[in-house]
C-alpha cells in the first residue's frame, strides 16, 4: 500500500490530515533516512495496523535500509518503555525518585544501528505522540548539541504529529464501522 492508498482511506472530515501526509511523504528537510525512519518510528508506536503497514511499504519503496527499519522500530520500542517511566518521575511530586537509576536495559539508545541523529529524531518523534516531556527535552537538547536544526526538529514533530493522527482516525473509523473494513 502506498502513501496515496493510505491517504484515500481517510475519510473527508480528515482531508487536512490527508494533506499533511502528502506534504510530509515529500518533506525534503530530512535526509531520506532520518524522514522515512520517523515515519516508521511514528507508526510502530501508534500502533494502526493499515498506516504502519501503508508506511512501511512507503519507506522500503522510498529505500530505507534494513538497519534504519531496525533503528526506528527500535527507537519506537524504547520509548514506549522510557516515556512511560520518565514521564512518570516527571510527574511524581516526591523527587527521591529521580534521584535512583533506572535500571531498565537500554542499551541500543547509546549503540544504535543508524547515525545518532537519525536516532535521536526519532526518539524524540516517539516521545511527542506519547507525551513524555523530560524525554522531548532530552532528545531536544541532545539533537541542539549535535548541530540539528529547528527546522529539522519540527518536520520530525510534524511527522509524528501526522501520524498519529492518521492511526487515530483509522481506528475510529474501523471500531465504528468495521464491516466496512471487510471484518
Amino acid at each position: 500500500m502506498s502513501i496515496e492508498a493510505l491517504r484515500a482511506m481517510l475519510p473527508a472530515y480528515a482531508r487536512d490530515i490527508a494533506a499533511n501526509l502528502a506534504v510530509l511523504a515529500e518533506e525534503t528537510v530530512l535526509s531520506d533516512q532520518a524522514k522515512w525512519g520517523c515515519f516508521v518510528a511514528c507508526a510502530h508506536a501508534v500502533g494502526e495496523p493499515s498506516s504502519s503497514r501503508a508506511i512501511e511499504a512507503a519507506a522500503k519503496a522510498a529505500g530505507l535500509s534494513p538497519e534504519a527499519f531496525d533503528g526506528a522500530k527500535t527507537a519506537s520500542a524504547i520509548m514506549a518503555m522510557n516515556n512511560v517511566y520518565f514521564r512518570a518521575l516527571h510527574l511524581m511530586a516526591a523527587p527521591e525518585y529521580r534521584d535512583l537509576p533506572s535500571r531498565l536495559r537500554m542499551n541500543r539508545l547509546s549503540r544504535p544501528s543508524v547515525s545518532a541523529v537519525d536516532y535521536e529524531l526519532w526518539c524524540l518523534a516517539v516521545s511527542a505522540i506519547n507525551g513524555c516531556g523530560a524525554c522531548l527535552d532530552s532528545h531536544e537538547a541532545e539533537l541542539r548539541e549535535r548541530g540539528v536544526s529547528t527546522l529539522e526538529i519540527q518536520t520530525s514533530l510534524r511527522i509524528a504529529a501526522v501520524v498519529n493522527a492518521v492511526g487515530r482516525v483509522l481506528a475510529a473509523e474501523f471500531s465504528a464501522n468495521p464491516q466496512k473494513w471487510g471484518v
